[in-house]
């Protein structure tokens, strides 16, 4: 979500130029003329990896009467209630003035956070007019140049210290928003008659046909005063048994409805549940990622229910360890009974799912159960366990910063898993875990091999006047062979022989042609 930037402050100290700095293009008037800027002027923005929906404002004038100034002056204060910080700008040539302290005074009654920029920095002679600003009680201000981008990295540090935090907006927003359950199983598992058991009425066909559902059919409701949306899906087969395209399409639409839902209600016939199909469902929903409650719809008609249930839940978890701890509700839709135990497990479901924990409970948990079961060494080294933090929820994502992260068996990680999960109360909650090593892959003592001494290439040619290479051994002369000579060098030998070639010395004159 955009973070609302309102830009005020009195008239020609800049705040056009900096709206249009912050936009990344022209779109407000500049001009060294005060009062330029009228109306308010909206628009989006980005500042460091921060999204905004910035608003230009009209210079403040301290007048409260029917002047034009005092219905820009209306219009300022305005876009001051609507941002969720107050950018304000003063000249820091010019120093702290009159208005500004005025126009403090009026920021501190309207509660809102405030950034102070000293805009106009660029030059030694507004160190002053910064410290003046320390004066006006409103944080410490930061010194910028909007028109040669000067200070944005301090500004995106100061405006980023105020932003709102995204998971508690994250919460508002889901405090309004409905709870999506998707409802799935088997075909003629009694999927329809339970959404119509729980909103009160007949809103769904019905029927001992299998396959009377194909599409995805959402139904609002509200439970306890909280709104919930009830997604009724057609049954799943398996896929050898899918061939119909009408069907594929249906399955398409309720593995889409498993995906975008937050909590799901597998509905199981209880006179056979936890068929293989049911199991893969699961699995399913699992990968999602996504919240599971068991219902064993058609109760009943299973005959001694009281011995039958408990069996139930051991088989659950003996064939989906992975959600270990998932809530099975037995229930008839046809009668209504035990129906009022399924939204209470699906509240507790989806509570669970949303889970954070705090990071200091973690690292002191981690520590604990690292003393407890230690890592096992791997080619003679044990794997550190360091840090850890959690990244997000729904599901719930932690990420543990471990020397030699890559080889971290995986039955360590499961470990880890089922310790949290049994630690911090998640039963059945899908939990993402990532190990990652640390950057500097020699920080937990181990050294750095010795550079190669670097050798040229054999091709490589020798430049002129350099010593041949003293690793090769250095070519010795010929000796001349034993025995008689022959050929030339018998020439040679005779006394009075002179050869055919022999080279005449130099300093005979040649004759004339």
């Amino acid at each position: 979500m955009a973070l609302k930037l309102a830009i005020v402050g009195r008239p020609n100290v800049g705040k056009s130029t900096l709206f249009n700095r912050l936009a990344g293009k022209r779109l407000a008037i500049v001009d060294d003329q005060p009062g330029v800027t009228r109306d308010r002027r909206f628009g989006t923005g980005r500042l460091g990896d921060l999204d905004l929906e910035l608003i230009d404002t009209a210079g403040f004038e301290d007048v409260t009467d029917e002047s034009l100034e005092a219905r820009m002056r209306a219009q300022t204060e305005l876009a001051v209630d609507e941002a969720d910080i107050a950018l304000f700008v003063i000249d820091a040539r010019e120093g702290v003035t009159p208005g500004d302290e005025i126009f403090a005074d009026v920021l501190r009654r309207k509660g809102k956070p405030v950034v102070v920029a000293a805009n106009k920095s660029e030059s030694k002679a507004s160190e002053s007019g910064v410290l003046e600003a320390f004066g006006l009680g409103l944080g410490e201000p930061i010194p910028i140049s909007a028109e040669h981008g000067e200070g944005m990295a301090d500004l995106y540090a100061a405006v980023a210290a105020l932003a709102p935090d995204p998971d508690d907006e994250d919460d508002e927003a889901a405090a309004g928003k409905p709870i999506s359950i998707a409802i799935v199983g088997r075909p003629n598992a009694g999927k329809s008659t339970l959404v119509n058991a729980l909103i009160g009425e007949d809103r769904l066909l019905v029927g001992p046909e299998a396959g009377i559902t194909r599409d995805a059919i959402p139904v609002d409701w509200t439970w306890d005063d909280r709104a919930i949306r009830l997604v009724d899906t057609a049954g799943l087969r398996r896929k050898a048994k899918v061939q119909e395209k009408l069907e594929k399409l249906s399955t398409g639409d309720s593995i889409r409805a498993i995906t975008f839902a937050e909590v799901v209600i597998l509905v199981m016939d209880a006179t056979h549940p936890f068929e293989i199909q049911d199991l893969q469902i699961a699995d399913l929903v699992e990968r999602e990622g996504r919240a599971l409650v068991y219902v064993l719809a058609k109760w009943d008609l299973v005959e001694d229910p009281q011995t039958r249930l408990p069996e139930l839940i051991e088989q659950a978890h003996r064939l989906l360890p992975q959600l270990k701890g998932s809530p099975v509700v037995a229930l008839s839709a046809e009668t209504g009974r035990g129906l009022d135990r399924l939204m209470p497990s699906v509240l507790k479901a989806h509570g669970d799912w949303s889970t954070k924990v705090k990071t200091r409970d973690l690292n002191d948990w981690l520590q604990m159960a690292v003393a407890r079961h230690p890592p096992p060494a791997v080619n003679g080294r044990r794997v550190k366990p360091k840090y850890m933090a959690q990244t997000k929820a729904r599901p719930p994502t932690f990420v543990l910063f471990a020397s030699r992260a890559d080889q971290l068996p995986d039955h360590y990680k499961r470990y880890l898993v089922n310790s949290i999960r049994e630690s911090f109360d998640l039963p059945g909650v899908p939990i993402r875990l990532t190990v990652r090593s640390n950057k500097n892959p020699y920080s937990d003592g181990e050294t750095a091999p010795a550079p190669r001494a670097y050798r040229p290439p054999r091709s490589a040619s020798r430049p002129a006047g350099s010593k041949p290479d003293d690793s090769k051994p250095a070519s010795r002369p010929k000796k001349p062979k034993a025995g008689n000579p022959r050929g030339r060098a018998a020439k040679l030998a005779r006394p009075g022989v002179k050869p055919k070639r022999a080279s005449r010395p130099s300093s005979s004159p040649r004759k004339p042609r």
